[in-house]
């Protein structure tokens, strides 16, 4: 493990690792981040010898978890904190992971290097998204995959982020919530061809309704995004043709 340290970058007000661990401790947090954690999983695939960029990482939770899953990982994050904690926590493990501190629109390694990249909730607090999926784009080899989480628009959770906003949340005022088609169509202007987006977490923010709905939350997913409060989509970088190579 060993702290890069790349282009300086804002950390996010009222989240860091104490905040993370916390909600990994609450009841729904469990239920509601195991679910999201299948579908990023899900879309990802088989990541044995791949090479894979955590966008956001965090405190290295996912990082860890592909890890053990054989991808050669790097994690980078805008909070130095973050970064810290995600260093600690694959030390304990004894995981060989990189890690590096800056932001998601300007990260600090050569085009073509990644076979896949993973971003979890880091669009949510970012006003314009394009420039970070253009550094997406330039990060991934062509036939690399990108697969990325962000809060949905239309759900209970968004709407109860919005009155948090309008209380004063310093957090929360920085909130901004996507639809399926804008997720799409910025994979697409970042020169990358979308696939399906995918939709969890279909209960309100309410312990009760999360373990009684929980079991059904794949199959609301399979019928359609709305009220999803987490939308997972999978992009991948075309693979430029020659003159002569066949269509």
């Amino acid at each position: 493990m060993k702290l890069v340290t790349g282009h300086k970058a804002c950390p996010l007000p009222d989240l860091g690792p104490d905040v993370y661990a916390q909600w990994r401790a609450s009841d729904i947090g469990a239920i509601t981040e195991q679910l999201q954690r299948r579908l990023i999983l899900f879309l990802l695939g088989d990541v044995n010898g791949r090479r894979v960029l955590d966008v956001g990482c965090g405190d290295g939770d996912l990082a860890i978890e592909l890890r053990r899953r054989g991808a050669v990982v790097t994690g980078i994050d805008a909070s130095p904190d973050m970064i810290k904690a995600a260093i600690a926590r694959a030390k304990r493990e004894g995981l060989e992971i990189e890690f590096a501190v800056g932001a998601a629109e300007r990260i600090p390694f050569a085009p073509a290097q990644f076979d896949a990249l993973v971003a979890v909730t880091i669009l949510c607090f970012v006003a314009h998204a394009g420039p970070i999926f253009r550094e997406i784009a330039r990060l991934l080899r062509p036939g690399g995959l990108l697969v990325i989480g962000e809060l949905g628009k239309w759900s209970l959770w968004a709407a109860a982020r919005r009155i948090r906003a309008w209380s004063g949340s310093p957090l929360w005022r920085r909130g901004r919530f996507r639809t399926a088609r804008e997720l799409r169509c910025l994979a697409g202007r970042a020169g990358l061809k979308a696939g399906p987006v995918h939709g969890a977490i279909y209960y309100p923010r309410w312990k009760r309704a999360a373990q009684i709905l929980a079991a059904h939350d794949s199959a609301f997913g399979r019928a359609t995004t709305l009220g999803a409060a987490f939308l997972a989509l999978s992009a991948v970088k075309p693979v430029k043709r020659t003159r002569a190579e066949p269509k």
